[in-house]
């Protein structure tokens, strides 16, 4: 940190006698005759005061000295009289960009000269915005010779603390950290999920065998907004005023790093689980003005900012322009598989793609590609699918390009004509890439959508196009097989749409896409696939009301069908041996979750009121190879035998438990019938008394006598008048 002058002045307006030095309340104690020992705390009461080895939850930004919303900013440039507006107004203009400064709160210290002294003090109206404005601009290069060093105000006193003379730290004997990849490892090769519904965020076991969920861990207000698992499974991240935070392990769940940046609202984890991204927006200063938006890359483990961006909102957007509303998230994405070895994002007529080694730009410069709209990367390999539309009128066509990184070689590019859109869809495995063209017809009136597919792993890679039996009909949905070489397209206008499956061979092996089958007229508006590929569940959310459909592809026949009604959410487990449905807290009643079997049997079922999250714990790809795993389904059946075993011993270990529970409550039942039969003879001779001194209790010891009772209910007298007829 660069020398600060701060000793010999401070902020006039801040450091006023009844600030500094708070009134003394005298309260007539002699506490010469006070027993301090005596004095303790009630039975089960902490009167609010935490003890020492509680953990402290949230980081409070403002401290005893209330200058928690002040910041110094060092290494202004020494100005005279005569320029000291100008510098004012800089000085003005950048910081008043992160928040709203107090009135007076902005003051340069000067000389008896006049001249400025190279530092200047900045009121906030919350300690949050300081934090903020200390976070963005503490190393921002004014000139080549003025760089701010900006501190908080309150930080000074720690600084004053630190000795003069170097002491060595001592050193702590090494204790090693729980193995967060211990849940791997469970013995019945159970799954994890967490759940969140009002203030409580739950983790579980999926446990099939008993019917029900084992509880893992449980916490209230663990966050503030959401939780997120990481890629692999191994932290679980939360949300806080301050930042964010990660969790690992299989029961305890330790708090492992936390990453500042002040009203993080997004996070973005990268496929190796080597960086963060967290997102931040702010209001300006002037209401004209886009929101501000602050982007950190943070070093997952250390906890380090590697890299910070910000701007407006409208730099972020897709495209870098402001015709989109928001922020287009997430603004980076990821390259080169799990090597986690590029990020980009898109801007203005250029790609900028990042390495992180050096989180700097590929080359020093962005790949400039003229009104591109979209791109994505490939799964598993650095490469770069790239849309871009029709340009000089019309007169330029539409195109996707297929570019390699770091190189920046086009492999492969295809023209496209009368284009309205464009989506593209990688296939997990990165072998295939297919892209959907929404075309104008010739009147210009309508569109009609066909799919350019790509080879990526075959030489030249070919294209084909594909086109629906009705190219008029709407896609609802698109989905690669995971691992796989199928897809499955939902289409349709009607409020029961054909769902088609293709794949990408044929039964000679000729290149060319074939058609499976078709599925006519279902309630279905979103299709899943199993992680393993082969099976898929057909899914009618939102206005079909949680119609089910689990489907086998291999032998393409339904195994089953269900509902979950209000069903809002879909999710296979990492596996593919269980699939959850959810009905999350838009819909108002039935909050709570479903866990099926792969072929649609319903395992258990949980409610929860105010349910607004169901994540299963991601699990890292496996270590085995194509071969291996070809070897083990090969050998099924010689492995299966092993688990029938463990099966029906557990079946056995159920059917003992419920023997037990049951004689324990045929004991509990004769033991309430016991109590109850000696308080009836304990009270015999009261009820004797209340008979008049008869001394059974047997019904067949008395005589039944008939005894006729007649009662006046009520008399009333009636006035009864006669007529006469007059004859003439």
């Amino acid at each position: 940190m660069a020398d600060v002058a701060v000793a010999p002045e401070a902020p006039h307006r801040l450091m006023t006698p009844d600030v500094m030095e708070p009134p003394r309340i005298n309260l007539n104690i002699d506490w010469s005759q006070v027993d301090l020992d005596s004095v303790v705390l009630p039975p089960g009461e902490d009167c609010g005061i935490k003890s020492d080895d509680e953990e402290e939850e949230e980081e409070v930004l403002e401290t005893d000295t209330g200058f928690g919303n002040v910041i110094v900013v060092d290494n202004l440039p020494i100005v005279a009289i005569e320029k000291f507006d100008k510098l004012e107004g800089v000085i003005r203009k950048i910081f008043g960009q992160i928040g709203v400064i107090c009135e007076d709160g902005l003051w340069m210290p000067k000389d008896e000269n006049g001249k400025t002294k190279g530092y200047a003090f900045i009121e906030y109206n919350t300690p949050q915005e300081a934090q903020t404005a200390r976070e963005q601009t503490n190393g921002y290069k004014l000139d080549r010779s003025h760089v701010f060093v900006v501190n908080m105000f309150d930080d000074f006193d720690k600084y004053m603390k630190v000795p003069d003379e170097w002491v060595p730290p001592e050193s702590k004997p090494y204790t090693p950290g729980e193995n967060l990849l211990a849940w791997l490892t469970d013995e019945r090769g159970r799954d994890q999920f967490v759940v969140r519904f009002g203030a409580e965020t739950e983790v579980y076991w999926n446990d099939a065998r008993q019917g029900k969920p084992d509880p893992v861990y449980h916490r209230t207000f663990w966050t503030e907004s959401f939780v997120q698992w990481s890629p692999l499974g191994t932290y679980l991240a939360t949300i806080h005023r301050q930042g964010a935070a990660v969790w690992g392990g299989e029961k305890t769940f330790n708090r492992l790093m936390r990453y500042i940046h002040p009203q993080v609202k997004l996070i973005d984890f990268s496929p190796g689980e080597k960086f963060m991204v967290t997102y931040s927006s702010h209001e300006p200063s002037n209401p004209r003005d886009t929101q501000r938006v602050t982007l950190n890359v943070f070093d997952v483990r250390s906890g380090k900012v590697l890299r910070e961006f910000k701007g407006s909102a409208d730099d972020f957007a897709t495209g870098g322009t402001g015709g989109v509303a928001g922020v287009s998230w997430p603004v980076f994405r990821w390259g080169g598989g799990r090597e986690d070895k590029y990020f980009a994002r898109i801007g203005k007529n250029a790609i900028s793609v990042y390495e992180t080694e050096t989180m700097g730009l590929l080359d020093k410069k962005s790949l400039k590609v003229d009104n591109v709209l979209d791109f994505s990367w490939s799964p598993t390999e650095p490469l770069l699918s790239l849309f871009v539309p029709e340009g000089g009128g019309g007169n330029q066509p539409a195109r996707v390009s297929l570019v390699s990184i770091p190189s920046r070689e086009e492999l492969r590019q295809k023209n496209l004509f009368s284009v309205s859109d464009c989506k593209m869809y990688w296939q997990s495995s990165g072998e295939y890439l297919a892209v959907k063209v929404d075309r104008y017809t010739k009147t210009k009136k309508s569109t009609y959508t066909g799919f350019e597919l790509f080879r990526i792993k075959e030489r030249d890679i070919p294209i084909e196009v594909l086109e629906l039996e009705n190219k008029n009909d709407k896609i609802v949905a698109f989905a690669w097989e995971p691992k796989g070489h199928r897809f499955a397209i939902i289409h349709g206008d009607g409020p029961r749409p054909d769902i088609t499956f293709y794949s990408m061979r044929s039964p000679n092996n000729v290149g060319r896409v074939t058609k499976l089958t078709t599925l006519k007229g279902k309630q279905a508006n979103a299709l899943y696939w199993s992680p393993i590929g082969r099976f898929c569940v057909l899914a009618g959310l939102k206005a079909y009301n949680g119609q089910l459909e689990f489907y086998n592809v291999d032998e393409l026949e339904t195994m089953a069908t269900a509902e979950h009604f209000m069903a809002t959410d879909v999710d296979w487990d990492p596996t593919g041996r269980f699939v959850s449905t959810s009905v999350t807290s838009v819909h108002q009643m039935e909050n709570g979750f479903n866990i099926w079997s792969f072929n649609g049997k319903l395992l258990y079922r949980l409610s929860r009121d105010r349910f607004f999250q169901f994540l299963w714990r991601p699990r890292p790809p496996t270590l085995l190879t194509a071969e291996d795993e070809m070897e083990i389904a090969k050998n099924l059946r010689k492995y299966s035998k092993k688990y029938e075993v463990e099966d029906a011993e557990a079946n056995i270990a159920m059917s003992t438990q419920d023997i037990e529970h049951h004689r324990k409550l045929i004991d509990e039942w004769k033991d309430w019938l016991s109590q109850w039969k000696n308080l009836y003879e304990e009270e015999a001779e009261q009820r004797m008394e209340l008979r008049d001194g008869e001394p059974s209790d047997e019904e067949e010891d008395y005589e039944a006598e008939e005894v006729e009772v007649e009662e006046i209910i009520n008399i009333e007298e009636e006035v009864v008048g006669y007529g006469f007829e007059q004859v003439d």
